[in-house]
């Protein structure tokens, strides 16, 4: 596969697998704490999702394959038939608005608390997050995991392939699994959290192998075309200590190529980063790219667009915006014309219940600007 591409637009129309894609736009998940307690998708998350259906693929935020595996309070899960049903409703919203949506699967390991779950936190070695950890009753010490059986591991592996179907029976057109930003998967990559002595830990070809068994169980379950897989090389986030990001990846990347999911969802990434351009030679199918816009800061003036482009550029085949499109709901439009965006509201807004900051940010014609019809394309 060669680096050698041009520069494609983000408003071009595409496809995924055997999705057809209307532009290279991706909603990236992003938790938003809006479910039940008891994980069930609440009917606001299908106005929210419909509202944002004009992008070319939407990935809903991370649903639990199991209990065990809950990160934060209210956070959905796809483990029982109530899960299920709920999320039938968003997926509904979603494609009567024209929209298509794949879940994202998330075991938080050590990122989690008995005081939101009920369980004690499993993870590949007992190796406490640091510092605290969020519950309905605040900040908490967070607590040393127990390490993963080699059953529960097999166990585990079958909760995510169970999870798979479950979304495919709520309307989801695919999953992606979360291998990224410090949670199970990502834990059991990392050196500074994998202690292992045998089969899963200590070389690189173990410490990849939880994860290959995870991608290849759901594949298995519903079909490559259906699947994705998200990672984030080189990120610290939730106390990460890859160790080796230069080794773990590329062997990561070859035996997930010859599992053969439809993508693979790089966070953060570089254009000018040399593993980027190594990941995307290797890599066979379609690669998203998710840019670096400052994690927590103001988002830029063009919600990201400049920076899609390059990589775009450096060839990826799809961009994934995050906090853009959570502010702008017809982000796509907005782009494509080059309207101002909506700035994102008090950050303690994304992770609280209700519709404020959540389904009340305005579209063009509501915030009183012209409509897209009346506006002059931006030039690229």
């Amino acid at each position: 596969m060669t680096n050698a591409r041009v520069a494609s637009s983000l408003f071009e129309s595409t496809h995924l697998g055997t999705l057809p894609l209307p532009n290279r736009l991706v909603m990236a998940p992003m938790t938003r704490n809006r479910a039940a307690a008891d994980g069930v998708p609440q009917s606001t998350m299908a106005t929210y999702y419909a509202q944002r259906a004009s992008a070319g693929l939407i990935i809903a935020e991370a649903a639990t394959p199991n209990a065990v595996g809950q990160t934060y309070p209210n956070i959905t899960a796809i483990h029982n038939d109530a899960h299920v049903a709920g999320w039938r409703g968003v997926t509904d919203a979603v494609h009567a608005a024209g929209g298509r949506i794949f879940l994202q699967l998330q075991h938080g390991g050590r990122v989690g608390h008995p005081d939101n779950s009920g369980l004690t936190p499993v993870a590949p070695s007992p190796v406490a997050l640091p510092g605290t950890m969020y519950t309905p009753d605040g900040h908490r010490p967070s607590v040393v995991p127990r390490e993963m059986t080699l059953d529960e591991i097999r166990s585990t592996v079958a909760d995510f392939a169970a999870a798979a179907r479950n979304a495919v029976d709520a309307g989801f057109a695919g999953v992606e699994v979360h291998a990224a930003n410090g949670y199970l998967l990502h834990q059991f990559l990392a050196q500074g959290t994998n202690h292992r002595t045998d089969a899963y830990g200590g070389s690189v070809a173990g410490r990849i192998r939880f994860a290959v068994e995870v991608v290849r169980a759901v594949v298995d379950a519903i079909g490559a075309d259906r699947v994705g897989v998200r990672i984030s090389p080189g990120l610290t986030v939730n106390g990460i200590e890859e160790g080796d990001t230069e080794a773990i990846y590329p062997a990561l990347v070859d035996a997930l190529a010859e599992v053969g999911p439809t993508y693979l969802h790089f966070v953060f990434a570089d254009p000018d980063q040399p593993l980027f351009r190594e990941i995307r030679a290797a890599w066979p199918g379609t690669l998203i790219a998710n840019p670096v816009l400052g994690f927590g800061g103001p988002l830029p003036a063009d919600g990201g667009r400049h920076e899609g482009e390059r990589l775009l550029a450096a060839g990826a085949d799809l961009i994934s915006l995050g906090r853009s499109f959570l502010a702008n709901p017809d982000l796509v439009e907005r782009l494509r014309v080059g309207a101002p965006l909506n700035p994102v509201r008090d950050q303690y807004l994304m992770y609280v219940g209700g519709e404020t900051g959540y389904t009340d940010y305005p579209t063009l014609g509501a915030a009183g600007l012209p409509h897209a019809e009346s506006l002059e394309p931006a030039t690229t």
